[in-house]
């Protein structure tokens, strides 16, 4: 089992990968939101000229915000800084998309950005559409370094969806996803093997699985309901409610997605969204406002105790412990903590202090 984190994609923030690395953390995952943070790869860029271990890349790299060839330019630039330990997550766009009142990529639409940038990484040539116009591209000038395409760069797709498993089973060196238990995982990887085999080819022996999530180690006595519990919690658990408000949404307000840790607060949390002061088209601004970073103080009365269980890595070290034990188990090769950016290195102390001697 490996261990990373989620950071929160502040400019001056390149600190905590670095401390991470001090901690014995394997991965960094560094946030691609343009609405909400600074920007990732001049970030990961800083991280990268600041540590000597840690693996860097992006968490994920949004599609619909980028053409295919500036994102492999770009995280093979990273590559030059730290060679060898740079990694691509790459997503249609939860986020970076609906704060600005846009859908996610279409899977079909990804599928083709995949293809493009997983060839463009490995060096190829490759047939490129931009506004209707279908070219084959390549980069240039490999002589002078401009980027690192000798050392390979990984991408980890995430996804949820059946197609969009697929395609991480066509072009993904690996797996990143929200939702880590085995009953979960299971068939999902299937779809994903599935869309492997459709595309002729084997899943490597060391396609790697992420669970993000994020943490709190309990003492005795600690109770799901005490401040610093949610101080710790609440902002993975708003971003788990906003994710799927918006998918209730899409689904045309299919209440049988929900999961149950929200059901007995999902009226409330309606009302709540529609009592917002902007308009119903510029709401999305207000839904996702703290996104990862804090909690919203108005949500406070929305963290549950069932809520912070179900959505996150909860419980005495022992327990902790166990419950890695069970995703391992699972199939799931990693495990990475988004906390709070009040807590994160509170958190991430924690957790590397009480849990994570436990598989080293």
């Amino acid at each position: 089992m490996q261990f990373g984190i989620g950071v929160s994609t502040h400019i001056n923030n390149w600190d905590i990968v670095r401390y991470a690395e001090e901690l014995g953390y394997d991965r960094a995952w560094i946030g691609d939101s343009q609405m909400i943070w600074s920007d990732a790869y001049a970030t990961m860029a800083l991280a990268a000229t600041h540590t000597k271990r840690i693996q860097i890349g992006t968490g994920v790299s949004i599609a619909g915000t980028r053409i295919a060839p500036v994102t492999a330019h770009s995280i093979a630039t990273i590559n030059a800084l730290a060679p060898g330990r740079v990694f691509l997550g790459l997503g249609t766009g939860h986020t970076a998309m609906r704060v600005m009142g846009q859908d996610p990529m279409r899977v079909g639409e990804f599928r083709e950005y995949l293809r493009v940038v997983r060839a463009l990484l490995d060096g190829e040539a490759v047939d490129y559409t931009y506004r209707g116009n279908t070219r084959e591209i390549q980069f240039l000038h490999r002589q002078r370094r401009f980027i690192d395409l000798d050392n390979r760069i990984p991408i980890y797709v995430a996804a949820n969806g059946p197609k969009a498993l697929e395609a991480t089973g066509q072009f993904g060196d690996g797996w990143m996803t929200v939702g880590g238990e085995p009953d979960v995982v299971g068939p999902k990887l299937a779809h994903i093997r599935r869309g492997a085999q459709q595309a002729g080819r084997v899943l490597p022996a060391d396609f790697h699985t992420a669970f993000i999530t994020t943490a709190c180690v309990l003492r005795p006595g600690d109770r799901l309901t005490d401040d610093r519990v949610i101080d710790e919690t609440g902002s993975w658990v708003a971003c788990e409610l906003h994710f799927f408000y918006e998918v209730w949404k899409d689904t045309g307000r299919d209440d049988a997605i929900i999961p149950d840790h929200f059901k007995a607060i999902w009226p409330e949390y309606l009302a709540h969204v529609e009592a917002m002061s902007l308009p119903e088209n510029a709401r999305f601004r207000q839904i996702h406002d703290g996104h990862l970073v804090y909690l919203q103080p108005g949500e406070r009365r929305f963290m549950q105790p069932e809520a912070i269980r179900s959505s996150c890595l909860i419980g005495e070290p022992d327990e902790l412990i166990e419950h890695v034990r069970r995703l391992e188990a699972g199939g799931i090769r990693e495990i990475d903590l988004w906390p709070p950016m009040d807590s994160e290195r509170k958190v991430l102390r924690d957790f590397a202090e009480y849990v994570m001697p436990a598989f080293r």
